[in-house]
């Protein structure tokens, strides 16, 4: 929404958008805590390869020119509510509970050297790509894929926007504290609601 309505440069707006992502995230992945909707060991398997590919994927969009960088952004958040419109997830917990530990471990951590890079290259966008691979990847069902991703989420938008403002220089301060006071409001109240809200609902 930077880049489209505010017209801001793409790379200064991911940055924005990840450290917006911190306190919102890390908020957010206590309330699905509480509820026991997190898988906290995988999350942390998945969370070391992300990480390290997080800061890859943010020197990557240094070097994308602007426009390319801006317009993948938009289209992948697209594409994720076509997804989500046409193929709801309707995984249950029993029907994860059938994957060996063994292979959702490796699966982890193959998807988290992906997720990372996705999350350094278009930010808020990297975190929506996260929830995709969750559920149609890994095959988690929907709460407890939003609630993992949340969970890494947090850190992995730390680093982020670490290596976006590193690179790339300091925000727009205002528009900065305002999208981080927002972002928390909202998705505070956002995951109240969808703790009690059903699978479909959702």
């Amino acid at each position: 929404m930077l880049i489209t309505f505010l017209g801001m440069d793409p790379y200064m707006a991911v940055g924005i958008a990840l450290s917006s992502d911190v306190l919102a995230s890390a908020i957010s992945a206590y309330t699905y805590a509480k509820n026991k909707n997190i898988d906290i060991k995988n999350g942390l398997i998945m969370m070391g390869s992300v990480l390290v590919f997080t800061v890859v994927g943010s020197y990557v969009s240094s070097l994308v020119p602007s426009a390319t960088m801006g317009n993948f952004s938009v289209f992948m958040t697209f594409l994720l509510g076509i997804k989500f419109i046409v193929r709801p997830v309707m995984t249950t917990k029993e029907a994860m509970q059938g994957v060996s530990a063994k292979k959702r471990a490796l699966q982890s951590l193959v998807c988290g050297m992906m997720i990372g890079f996705i999350c350094g290259f278009v930010g808020a966008g990297g975190g929506m790509m996260m929830l995709l691979i969750l559920t149609s990847v890994l095959g988690y069902e929907l709460k407890t894929a939003v609630g993992t991703s949340v969970f890494i989420m947090a850190f992995t938008a730390f680093t982020g926007a670490a290596s976006h403002f590193a690179i790339g220089g300091m925000p727009d301060w205002t528009v900065w504290i305002l999208c981080v006071v927002f972002t928390l409001i909202w998705a505070r109240i956002a995951a109240l609601f969808a703790n009690k809200a059903t699978p479909r609902t959702l």
